[in-house]
């Protein structure tokens, strides 16, 4: 098993802006707005760790593939509950590729692995979240 991580959140003192990272000497930090006015807010940092997440494995999958990737943009589209807690119940990607050497089946194999086997962010999130991608190839 895995180390486990620690993570270090630490309110700014000022309205609801937090900024955080590993719980390490020297590692790098984010800031969070709980209003999403400043800073991205807790749920669009959720969305973005799980875009990023994705994103990470795309790129090694098709440099694998030998595919020189120029552009890698992952549009994030979640649907919360209305009620609380107002988590998401549904998430949808999609991934806008371009490269030389990237055909679709390439780009959509590769999304395809990172949703279903690689992305931990992904992987973590609760099973009846309905995940749904596309891939259009810039």
């Amino acid at each position: 098993m895995a180390a486990p991580r620690t993570i270090r959140l630490e309110w700014t003192g000022e309205g609801h802006m937090f900024s955080g990272g590993l719980d390490q000497p020297s590692a790098p930090t984010t800031i969070i707005d709980g209003d999403g006015k400043s800073a991205p807010s807790p749920l669009t940092t959720f969305l973005l760790g799980a875009a990023s997440c994705s994103s990470v494995d795309i790129v090694d999958i098709l440099g694998k593939k030998r595919v020189v990737l120029k552009k890698l943009v992952v549009e994030v589209t979640g649907t919360r509950r209305e009620d609380m807690p107002r988590r998401y119940t549904a998430i949808h990607f999609r991934y806008r590729l371009a490269g030389e050497g990237l055909e679709l089946h390439h780009a959509e194999h590769a999304v395809q692995l990172s949703m279903e086997k690689y992305c931990s962010a992904i992987a973590t999130l609760a099973p009846d979240i309905a995940l749904t991608h596309e891939v259009v190839l810039a």
